[in-house]
């Protein structure tokens, strides 16, 4: 019975083993839509008062948690049983992507973004925590689209896996992308709160701690605006990525691209048609249409 005992304790840590092992390379499999995700969630947690950034991005970093604990599920359940159904699904996510990328650059061209801003300082506090919740359900809502992409593409390295090693495997880079990515984004956004922690503990203003308190403070808005940019390209090259990827005769029709350009045409153009249509939809039925 000893002996028995023990090869069950050998056959779980081989088991265990094997799950880091896989975990490690769906880890770098995903690599290149974390650093999307990275960019997207940043710009999307920008542009808060600097009280509320930290409790805007845990309240964005909790959503993002039931959106993996929604997606692990469906997601090996539609492996299992429905794995026709994972295509469709991803190009549904990529079109609201692409949506959204496209938007954010109407919005530029038509100054728009700045309209807002002017308008949301003479809210009341009650209207501009509205404003915030719905910033908040916006991120959480492109966070779901973008942890669909990364639970699916990490479940396609371990598919020949046992389901034991691909529930392991997947849930462990689901959930470090949502503490990696978070973790980043919540440096990033208080940068200048350390900038000037650094300054008020620097002896004089020729010191290198003033000076890099200095750097910090001076680049957090250069920053936010970089990953606003960075952000919005992110979504729409992740959009064109999917449809690239599953849609044979777009790679073919566009084979003479670099991978990159072509996959930022296709979220151009998806995005665009999408956000005509709701410009549309606004314009003939502006009674339905949210404010």
């Amino acid at each position: 019975m000893t002996g028995g005992f023990f090869a069950l304790l050998d056959d779980i840590a081989t088991l265990l083993d094997d799950a880091a092992v896989v975990s490690k390379v769906a880890a770098k499999k995903t690599t290149g839509i974390l650093g999307d995700d990275l960019a997207v969630n940043a710009q999307k947690a920008s542009g808060f008062a600097s009280s509320r950034e930290l409790p805007v991005l845990w309240a964005i970093t909790k959503g993002s948690f039931k959106n993996k604990l929604i997606i692990l599920p469906l997601a090996f359940l539609l492996s299992a049983f429905a794995p026709w159904a994972i295509v469709p699904i991803l190009m549904l996510g990529g079109t609201y992507l692409a949506y959204e990328g496209a938007e954010k650059i109407y919005e530029y061209l038509l100054g728009h973004k700045e309209k807002k801003s002017s308008e949301e300082k003479e809210l009341s506090e009650e209207d501009l925590l509205k404003v915030e919740a719905k910033k908040v359900n916006s991120a959480i809502r492109t966070d779901f689209i973008l942890s669909i992409e990364i639970v699916i593409i990490a479940l396609g390295t371990v598919l020949e896996q046992p389901l034991f090693i691909q529930v392991i495997a997947v849930t462990i880079v689901a959930f470090l992308a949502t503490v990696g990515v978070y973790g980043i984004v919540a440096l990033i956004v208080r940068m200048d709160d350390f900038g000037f922690a650094l300054i008020q503990k620097a002896d004089d203003e020729h010191s290198l701690l003033h000076k890099l308190g200095r750097i910090l403070v001076v680049s957090l808005p250069k920053v936010i605006r970089a990953l606003t940019v960075i952000g919005t390209f992110a979504m729409l090259l992740v959009a064109g990525g999917i449809f690239m990827h599953n849609v044979h005769q777009l790679h073919e029709l566009l084979h003479f691209m670099p991978s990159l350009l072509g996959e930022l045409f296709v979220g151009l153009v998806v995005g665009s048609v999408a956000f005509s249509i709701h410009l549309l939809y606004t314009k003939l039925f502006p009674n339905d249409k949210k404010h």
